[in-house]
């Protein structure tokens, strides 16, 4: 049987691989194609997945897989990886070094493993269920920040909750906490585990989006839900907190 600090073995060397993968590709004027959805993808998105895919169907042939660029595997063993080979694509393609590898393993229906390797950083946040979560190797806990007052909030794409039905949520929150900043994408969540920030909010977020960053915040000491305070990596939506402030957030979006 394969315990989960293997798993955690096996799921950070791996995304350092595909990290380099895809550090090869950066600010060299790479290629940009769109999806049907019109989202932006590149040779290094299609290659760190390809790479992820191999690395895993060599290790855990048995296992299934769920990645953004190649879609799902049919499998029923139970384990299945989930593949974000670039989460941050559009700071990717501009050179903006706020993108990351995101691997998260669930078995039976439950999110055990998550890596988040920031590779034009230098960055690697890995977690374990019952294994913490390790920044650089270091132990990485969130911040003790108490009151919305004092804390830093960090979101992804700002126009989208200047709308209802964020908007009125959005102006509250903007105006009761100390600092307001845009490090989007899954940035925004590894600040949070590590600290530097106490809340991040995504409104629009796909599973591979989500998938390693729930046991990495909750490793962390935080909570990672949705915008209903869900602790799902499928509710289409994302938020991240030092955990005590998620109640004091969800009342201000009530």
């Amino acid at each position: 049987m394969v315990s989960t600090r293997e798993y955690l073995d096996f799921a950070t060397d791996a995304a350092f691989q595909a990290g380099q993968l895809t550090l090869a590709h950066f600010q060299t004027g790479v290629t940009v194609d769109r999806k049907h959805d019109a989202s932006p993808v590149t040779v290094a998105d299609r290659g760190g997945e390809e790479l992820l895919r191999a690395l895993i169907g060599n290790r855990f042939p048995d296992h299934g897989l769920y990645g953004e660029e190649m879609g799902e595997s049919e499998n029923d063993s139970g384990h299945r990886w989930i593949i974000d080979p670039i989460d941050g694509t559009q700071s990717f393609i501009r050179g903006v070094p706020l993108y990351g590898v995101l691997l998260g393993l669930e078995i039976d229906s439950e999110m055990v493993v998550g890596v988040c390797y920031l590779p034009a950083l230098g960055e690697m946040l890995a977690a374990g269920r019952g294994e913490g979560c390790r920044w650089n190797g270091r132990e990485a806990r969130v911040s003790t920040v108490d009151s919305i007052g004092s804390a830093v909030v960090s979101l992804t794409e700002p126009g989208s909750l200047d709308d209802d039905p964020h908007g009125a949520f959005w102006a509250r929150l903007k105006k009761s906490a100390r600092v307001v900043r845009g490090y989007s994408d899954c940035y925004g969540h590894c600040l949070v585990a590590t600290g530097r920030c106490e809340i991040m909010l995504d409104p629009i977020m796909n599973p591979w989006d989500c998938a390693a960053l729930l046991p990495i915040l909750e490793e962390a000491g935080g909570t990672f839900t949705d915008w209903r305070g869900e602790r799902t990596v499928y509710g289409g939506s994302a938020m991240s907190t030092n955990s005590v402030l998620f109640d004091a957030l969800m009342e201000l979006k009530a």
